[in-house]
């Protein structure tokens, strides 16, 4: 088992959880959004806004939106420590893992940053 500080719980089992938890808040997000759009009676600008302007639709998104940098990252990690190691890479191996998964963080967080500005304005 390959653990590291860059694993979200540190633990496989946790991991899996987390990353179908979610996939499951993603699914109700989705959905949920899917059936408003589809039940709306008009799909202009003010019906979008008043729709991300409610707060329970603020926070729902917010959930998923962390949702989905879990996801992600879980998803990377377990991919990055499974095929950018010194099985495949040599010698070099860890460092191109640690310096793939750090930009693959920033760029998670940069996203997370930036859809919370989106929903939350400012």
């Amino acid at each position: 088992m390959v653990t590291s500080v860059t694993s979200l719980g540190r633990s496989g089992l946790f991991d899996w959880m987390a990353q179908r938890l979610s996939a499951l808040i993603l699914l109700a997000w989705t959905v949920y959004l899917a059936a408003r759009l589809l039940l709306a009676q008009e799909l202009d600008y003010a019906s979008w806004r008043a729709l991300f302007d409610a707060p329970f639709m603020r926070i729902f998104s917010l959930i998923a939106l962390l949702s989905l940098c879990a996801h992600a990252w879980i998803g990377v990690w377990t991919v990055t420590t499974d095929y950018l190691n010194t099985a495949h890479l040599g010698r070099a191996g860890t460092a191109v893992r640690l310096l793939t998964q750090a930009a693959c963080a920033l760029l998670t967080l940069a996203y997370l940053l930036w859809g919370a500005r989106i929903f939350w304005g400012g």
